[in-house]
């Protein structure tokens, strides 16, 4: 990992740190603040919404006005929403500061995944963005864990250190050359059916085989009567393969084609996904489960670099869009799987199945694109200031 980059990283780790770390302090924080778990539950949609609607402007904005002035202020953005939320005195005051903080992260983690692919060298770019991926798993696994130990303290501590790191990633320069800003962005750049197309297949793999964690939960506990600490471990085994495998996922992706790599990994998840449908234990459930996070390295892997390199034109708006797809899978998951899971535990196995052939299908099309050569040569170049 190059000194140059390394900001970029970890600012791919902290968005979905400083999302994902109030799964494990909604008790604490309810306690705290002198109000109900359902409330205080309701501040994860209040940060989802503004994160995944925002996305879909975010990276045109980065392209007209520059991708590090929208990075920084959006750092800076984030830390103050954290102060808010560390320093809040109701639970008003609280959800706000996250509503802030979804808002502050739609103007980072997609901007800073475009400006990674101008950062880096073509021959690299998979590796690179697989990483990238690797390390957005880790910032999602891993914030649970330690928002957890540091809520044992306080859990305005852990909202304390996220201010903290964001402030500090706003004063770091990223000493790398950038290509000059685009006035000539715009949204109706995004108006094609190659980006529809790539939207598409991200929802479709989200809610496929990324977005049905909550469901293994639910099998988990109510079928074999897992407590919630070993339901949370077969959930996290998911994180695990793809934390292992994103860096090797990207350099697959470098030699083999991105469509292949994600079209192999969509196929594998798949079958994973089916084959959970008919597991007889929890613990094979897990080890499925641990397989499919692995195999989904190398779907996002592809599609990632796909979105990054695809669209010169817009490539940062491109990015977002296709990033704000993603969590309308999320957002869908739970409003699709619950109503199914609920008749018979197994089913919504099998739907996630035909959503994850849909991925396979959607993702055929890029093979002519690739063959014919009309995608973007990506340059070395970075996130500086113009």
């Amino acid at each position: 990992m190059r000194q140059s980059t390394a900001p970029l990283y970890a600012g791919g780790f902290l968005g979905p740190f400083g999302g994902a770390m109030i799964v494990a302090l909604i008790p604490s924080i309810a306690a705290g603040l002198n109000t109900s778990v359902g409330l205080v539950a309701g501040a994860i949609t209040a940060y989802m919404i503004p994160f995944a609607t925002l996305q879909l402007f975010s990276g045109t904005i980065a392209e007209r006005v520059g991708a590090a002035r929208v990075v920084r202020t959006a750092y800076v953005a984030f830390g103050i929403a954290a102060i808010l939320c560390t320093i809040a005195p109701n639970i008003g005051v609280f959800i706000t500061g996250r509503t802030l903080m979804g808002a502050s992260n739609a103007f980072l983690t997609p901007v800073l995944l475009a400006a990674l692919s101008e950062a880096v060298p073509k021959a690299v770019l998979g590796r690179s963005v697989g990483t990238f991926a690797a390390v957005q798993v880790a910032g999602l696994s891993l914030a649970p864990v330690i928002g957890g130990a540091l809520g044992e303290v306080s859990w305005r501590l852990a909202f304390g250190l996220v201010a903290v790191v964001a402030f500090a990633l706003a004063l770091r320069r990223v000493d790398v050359r950038s290509r000059p800003k685009d006035d000539r962005a715009s949204l109706r750049d995004l108006v094609s059916r190659w980006i529809g197309l790539l939207a598409a297949t991200a929802m479709a793999g989200y809610l496929g085989f990324t977005a049905i964690g909550f469901v293994v939960a639910l099998v988990a506990a109510q079928e074999y009567g897992l407590g919630s600490a070993a339901s949370g471990l077969i959930v996290a085994s998911y994180g695990a393969g793809g934390i292992l495998f994103g860096r090797y996922a990207g350099t697959v992706a470098d030699r083999a084609g991105r469509p292949a790599t994600a079209l192999a990994g969509t196929v594998a998840c798949g079958a994973g996904v089916l084959g959970m449908a008919f597991a007889p234990s929890a613990w094979s459930i897990a080890v499925i489960f641990f397989l499919v996070g692995c195999a989904s390295a190398f779907v996002w892997a592809g599609l990632n670099t796909i979105a990054v390199e695809a669209f010169p034109e817009n490539r940062a708006g491109a990015v977002s869009a296709y990033s704000a797809f993603k969590f309308v899978g999320v957002a869908i998951a739970p409003l699709l799987y619950v109503p199914i899971f609920e008749n018979d535990m197994r089913t919504p196995f099998l739907v996630a199945t035909a959503f994850s052939a849909v991925t396979a299908v959607l993702i055929v099309p890029w093979f002519a694109r690739y063959r014919s050569g009309t995608y973007a040569e990506t340059p070395s170049a970075g996130l500086a200031d113009p």
